[in-house]
């Protein structure tokens, strides 16, 4: 058991891996578990549901700074990425950083669309605000500044980064990393300028709330593009995502950084300034870590110590 940011978690010591699967403090699984004890005693609807999501909506919004009229509620990143990738124009040129996630790059060019090389002669640019592979930080003041059409996915930075966001067209991110909620629910924030660019292409009864018929009468915001929601998802999202939009994030960031620092400088390699690190070394015992990349991937988040490094520096001692 360890206690962190004012809640406890149950996670096992060398714990490494939240760019895999966000570990949840305890009051999160144990709001989930709840809900599955209604579940196996029938006390449920599927309107039961309904409140959840639009917590969990809301307080995405926090945390990357934009109303939650401009939230969609789905199941993965690549959903969104696919709505966005859809709606371009025939060959129209992204902008895709090297190395980066499927999730954001393989819509794009299951579309048919061009690949380019620079920002400048890119029509959309996409990328991750942190990279999976290796931890790298997005220039977002450059991003910004370059007045190009920006597609964000905040899977690895919404959770432990500030985030304001609300000048970017596109943002995506899911919860089952740094937001430390069951796999299921993911969000997409569209700019209300840019509602009008994209087609809901799986309209659905939640979507328009038609449940029969083929009437399609649209809501009028951001909600047109959501999926029916994973029940169990939210249930967990409802909870951490707002008990993590109280916490004062620049001393996450501080917590989960300086973790990393510490590993990196032990090691005799320069800081990335991220909360995840790729170092080209061989798996840890007694370590959960991931390998992406050909490199062992180490992830702090809230709930991790400097123990937690040491375990991997006296190993690789």
């Amino acid at each position: 058991m360890r206690e962190a940011f004012g809640a406890v978690f149950d996670v096992e010591p060398g714990y490494l891996n939240t760019a895999s699967i966000g570990v949840p403090p305890r009051h999160v699984a144990d709001a989930v578990a709840a809900a599955h004890e209604r579940w196996r005693r029938g006390q449920d609807t599927s309107s039961s549901f309904n409140e959840v999501v639009e917590i969990s909506r809301e307080a995405f919004g926090r945390l990357i700074g934009v109303p939650a009229t401009s939230v969609a509620c789905g199941a993965t990143v690549s959903q969104f990425v696919s709505l966005v990738a859809q709606a371009l124009p025939a060959g129209s040129k992204v902008f895709l950083q090297d190395g980066e996630f499927t999730s954001v790059t393989l819509p794009f060019v299951a579309a048919g669309h061009q690949i380019v090389s620079t920002v400048d002669e890119a029509d959309l640019v996409a990328v991750s605000v942190v990279q999976s592979a290796d931890g790298a930080v997005a220039d977002l003041d450059a991003l910004r500044a370059s007045g190009k059409p920006v597609l964000l996915d905040v899977s690895q930075a919404a959770g432990w980064m500030p985030l304001s966001l609300a000048w970017a067209d596109f943002v995506v991110g899911v919860a089952y990393k740094w937001l430390m909620s069951p796999r299921g629910a993911a969000w997409m924030a569209v700019r209300p300028d840019r509602l009008e660019s994209l087609r809901p292409l799986a309209a659905n009864w939640y979507s328009t709330e038609e449940n029969y018929g083929t009437r399609l009468v649209l809501r009028p915001d951001a909600r047109r593009f959501d999926l029916s929601p994973t029940w169990f998802a939210h249930v967990g999202a409802a909870v951490a995502l707002p008990w993590i939009a109280t916490l004062d994030l620049e001393a996450v960031r501080a917590h989960c950084v300086n973790l990393t620092d510490h590993l990196m400088t032990g090691l005799g390699l320069t800081p990335n300034g991220s909360a995840i690190v790729s170092v080209d070394v061989p798996h840890v015992s007694g370590v959960v870590s991931s390998v992406r990349a050909g490199r062992t991937r180490f992830a702090c988040h809230l709930y991790n110590t400097v123990e937690d490094i040491d375990r991997v520096l006296k190993a690789l001692g």
